[in-house]
């Protein structure tokens, strides 16, 4: 590991969040624990004070927009998600009226792959065997049917409805227990009198932030232990949701909607080691770069990974697709994982044994999960009118 960083290099925004920490950390009751005192000194910082967003962040899609155009959206502005503003909201409409939801690929594709079950039910000229391979999507993605459908239509398929989003007085507490045990995957910041998004927080916005906090002592205490120490990973090898590299690709991803994760570990026909990672951002590829499978009859999932890195490679495009999958053992420290996990841009870490035998998963949650807890009672009545979900959902 690196020597500390000089306060000069600790200027950045995330750090200077965490000196804002340093600083709480350093005046809580001596009898509290670690925990509690990370609680307490989160609960104190407003999300308000969290970073800002790339400008990419900021783009908004409205609710007329057809799938193709969303999608076109999504890509060319090199985003995974967007905001989706409800067209038909007066101007001066509240932030919960202006906004229907947050739009990912991940969303469309959960759309996506429905098609491919209803398809293979209905059992018509594109479903069944098509289902699996590119002829399906080849005809789905030029059709009228993926063109006409709009965003607003799909609305089911979002995690949350109508829209969760915080406030910017709410704490960074709330901001790290919604995207650890609530599952978000981002959160928008609101202002409640211009009833617009401020900030959207990603859960890579976060890893960063952690990333520049390694070397304060609050985070010492706590980073510095092995993964062991604190219980990690979470989920057994044997419960671990895995698939083979031999398997069609629209398997693995629709095990993934079907066990509502974002992503899992693609192994070898042992079933013990791990290959490559596929997560449901993924699916993108199936609707921007149709070239990659349209010649093949089936393609698998290790075909998949390949035909993607050749992609983007091609277009000289940065992606953790391009590297082999990153793995750490039981051993290795929780600091070594966040600055992996911060310097891959990726949101999972596989942890393997000695013989390189799959043990785990840890993710961004399960990071958080050993940072804060939940106090009895906290939310309230912060979910009334946000869950549950629709009837409709498929998340």
């Amino acid at each position: 590991m690196d020597s500390p960083r000089t306060p000069r290099e600790l200027s950045s925004p995330e750090a200077k969040i965490g000196l804002r920490v340093e600083d709480l950390w350093d005046v809580q009751e001596p009898m509290l624990s670690p925990s509690e005192k990370l609680n307490s000194c989160f609960e104190s910082i407003p999300v308000s004070s969290f970073p800002s967003a790339p400008p990419s962040l900021e783009i908004e899609i409205p609710s007329d927009a057809s799938l193709a155009a969303a999608v076109d959206i999504l890509s060319k502005n090199k985003i995974l998600s967007a905001p989706v503003r409800n067209v038909d909201a007066p101007e001066d409409a509240s932030w919960i009226d202006r906004y229907i939801g947050i739009l990912e690929f991940a969303g469309i594709s959960v759309w996506l792959l429905h098609q491919t079950d209803v398809a293979t039910c209905h059992g018509n000229d594109f479903g069944a065997d098509s289902s699996t391979n590119g002829s399906f999507f080849e005809y789905l993605t030029s059709s009228h049917f993926y063109r006409s459908t709009k965003v607003q239509d799909i609305s089911g398929s979002f995690r949350w409805a109508p829209f969760l989003a915080l406030q910017k007085e709410d704490s960074f507490l709330t901001m790290l227990l919604l995207l650890s045990k609530y599952r978000m995957k981002s959160l928008p910041v609101v202002d409640l009198g211009e009833g617009k998004i401020e900030n959207i927080i990603t859960q890579s916005a976060v890893v960063h932030m952690l990333a520049e906090c390694v070397d304060l002592h609050w985070f010492k205490n706590w980073g510095t232990k092995k993964l062991f120490e604190l219980g990690l990973p979470i989920m057994k090898p044997d419960k671990l949701v895995k698939a083979f590299e031999e398997e069609p690709v629209l398997s693995a991803f629709q095990l993934l909607r079907k066990r509502r994760i974002g992503g899992l570990p693609i192994v070898d026909e042992s079933g013990h080691k791990v290959v490559g990672n596929i997560s449901i951002r993924d699916v993108q590829y199936l609707l921007t770069a149709p070239e990659i499978y349209k010649n093949l009859r089936s393609i698998t999932a290790k075909n998949f990974l390949a035909a993607v890195r050749n992609y983007l490679q091609e277009r000289q495009e940065a992606s953790p697709l391009l590297h082999s999958v990153i793995t750490c053992r039981r051993t290795d420290m929780l600091e070594d994982i966040i600055l992996k996990l911060d310097s891959e841009k990726i949101h999972r870490i596989y942890v393997v044994d000695e013989e390189e035998n799959l043990e785990g998963v840890i993710t961004l949650r399960d990071i958080i999960s050993k940072l804060v807890h939940e106090p009895h009672g906290y939310f309230g009545d912060f979910f009334d009118g946000v869950v549950p979900l629709p009837a409709n959902s498929r998340v």
